[in-house]
């Protein structure tokens, strides 16, 4: 049976395609996922434009952001049933003899491949997800809502593991895209005053950045980051797709502070670093998640404390993921969702 599916046939810009794939044939320790939805992440807008910094196995289907029921159980899965309903993690591959495998950060094992580059994603209507990947889905929350576990769990990773952050701390995000709103809700509910910041294209999105009850800027924050005591902020978020970003964060980190960089670009920097030298300043990667922090995310998103859905911009069929991908693009919505046919 054939499915229809976003694929990225090659690396020219532009690439993508309307294709009919083939059902996924799954192993003794995979299950079969019929999808229910998948959402659009900015590194799929990078596929797509051919800017990413990233090997891709080309011909992939895109999607790494996704959700749905259990169709079918590979001959040694167990504590799952067909028709549960699940999300899966990004780690379709891992070495899992690798000593950060064996530690618990599976995510930071260099020869990890993720759905949607390194396999075969979830812009389809089947896709074959190993089981040590999948987590519960509550009932009282809705696959929409659902798909956009995985985004939240980058945004909990740089937030909640990888930043120092306490009640009463001024935090600025650079990057009003999905991660940067999703880290500045996180942040809020650490007990943070929180600002997040954009460009003039930017509007759209920030005004939806509104809703989160955050403070908004275009431009330049420095007066908000030095408010209180003139030092800066206590930790700047960079969640912006670009290199040059992190220029903006050493400018409003107070000194002693954290900068936590979860935004990337393929662009080398063109500036000194001595300014984290200078202010003492911790510079903080933070990539990927695992498997405690999907468990913590989902209590959230259940609880509604942690809301994702004045972030969805819309819904649309696979078939239709051109208007789904431009619409990010142009920055005119924050995130798209797409549902298989």
């Amino acid at each position: 049976m054939k499915s229809a599916a976003v694929v990225n046939y090659s690396e020219v810009k532009g690439s993508v395609e309307i294709r009919e794939v083939e059902q996924p044939v799954i192993g003794e320790d995979e299950v079969l996922l019929e999808v229910a939805n998948v959402g659009v992440c900015g590194s799929d807008l990078h596929q797509w434009t051919s800017d990413h910094s990233w090997a891709v196995n080309y011909p992939v289907v895109l999607g790494h952001e996704f959700g749905g029921h259990i169709a079918q159980l590979g001959k040694r899965v167990t504590g799952w049933k067909e028709g549960d309903r699940v999300v899966s993690e990004t780690a379709a591959v891992i070495d899992q003899n690798n000593p950060m495998s064996r530690r618990g950060f599976y995510n930071l094992d260099p020869n990890r491949k993720g759905f949607g580059y390194g396999v075969n994603g979830a812009m389809t209507k089947y896709v074959k997800v190993p089981a040590r990947c999948l987590h519960n889905v509550p009932t009282q929350l809705s696959f929409e809502e659902a798909c956009l576990t995985e985004p939240c769990c980058v945004a909990y990773n740089a937030v909640v593991e990888n930043s120092r952050i306490k009640p009463g701390d001024r935090v600025v995000v650079i990057g009003p895209g999905t991660i940067g709103i999703l880290c500045a809700a996180v942040a809020q509910l650490c007990g943070a005053d929180v600002a997040i910041i954009g460009l003039e294209a930017d509007k759209k999105r920030l005004e939806i950045a509104k809703k989160y009850g955050l403070q908004t800027i275009i431009g330049d924050a420095a007066e908000w980051a030095k408010k209180v005591d003139g030092m800066g902020a206590d930790c700047v978020v960079d969640a912006a797709g670009v290199s040059d970003s992190l220029q903006i964060a050493l400018d409003l980190v107070r000194p002693k502070g954290q900068i936590t960089k979860v935004g990337w670009g393929p662009t080398p920097l063109g500036f000194s670093l001595d300014p984290i030298v200078q202010k003492n300043v911790t510079l903080q990667g933070s990539f990927s998640h695992n498997w405690p922090v999907w468990e913590r995310v989902i209590a959230l998103l259940a609880s509604g404390s942690l809301n994702v859905k004045p972030i969805i911009g819309g819904v649309w069929p696979v078939t239709n993921w051109l208007e789904a991908f431009e619409k990010m693009h142009h920055h005119e919505i924050v995130k798209s969702v797409l549902k298989p046919v």
